[in-house]
């Protein structure tokens, strides 16, 4: 009986589409770890009767975004690369729209990018992985409306990076 012939090896092209992968994703990594340091941040500096209620909402928030840091640091694994240990930079303010405001902004260009990433995903054939990346679009979504909300504002249309 002839034996297979061996697989062929990934296309040059292929590889270096699945490490852009990997890079995107380790700067989405980045802003889940500034989104966790901002939320707890800012939950806890947040006073006043007007906002306590989203001042708790930024407590959910950093839980929700520690549990996306963790989806994300497993898919970069996947891949075969190595999760960034660095974080964004976040805007520290003594104003409470200031430090809102950053939120929104940050969750826009979150959203944006990983409508991008669930396109690249499914350009390379991981599916599965842009399922992941769904989901976590809709936190972030969520979160979004919520700080649009708080800041009595409408909610900005991200579009896609």
């Amino acid at each position: 009986m002839p034996s297979k012939p061996p697989a062929p090896a990934p296309s040059q092209d292929r590889k270096q589409s699945r490490q852009q992968l990997i890079d995107a994703l380790n700067e989405d990594l980045a802003r889940e770890y500034q989104a966790i340091i901002a939320y707890v941040t800012y939950s806890q500096v947040l006073k006043g009767p007007t906002y306590m209620h989203i001042a708790k909402e930024l407590e959910t928030h950093a839980a929700e975004e520690l549990a996306h840091a963790l989806i994300i640091s497993k898919q970069i694994d996947y891949l075969g690369g190595t999760p960034t240990v660095t974080a964004k930079p976040v805007k520290q303010s003594e104003d409470p729209k200031v430090m809102l405001r950053a939120d929104l902004e940050n969750e826009r260009d979150t959203i944006s990018q990983y409508r991008r990433r669930v396109l690249q995903c499914e350009a390379l054939g991981e599916f599965a992985m842009s399922e992941h990346i769904r989901e976590i679009l809709k936190d972030e979504q969520d979160h979004l409306i919520e700080l649009a909300t708080a800041l009595g504002e409408d909610v900005p249309d991200p579009g896609v990076a």
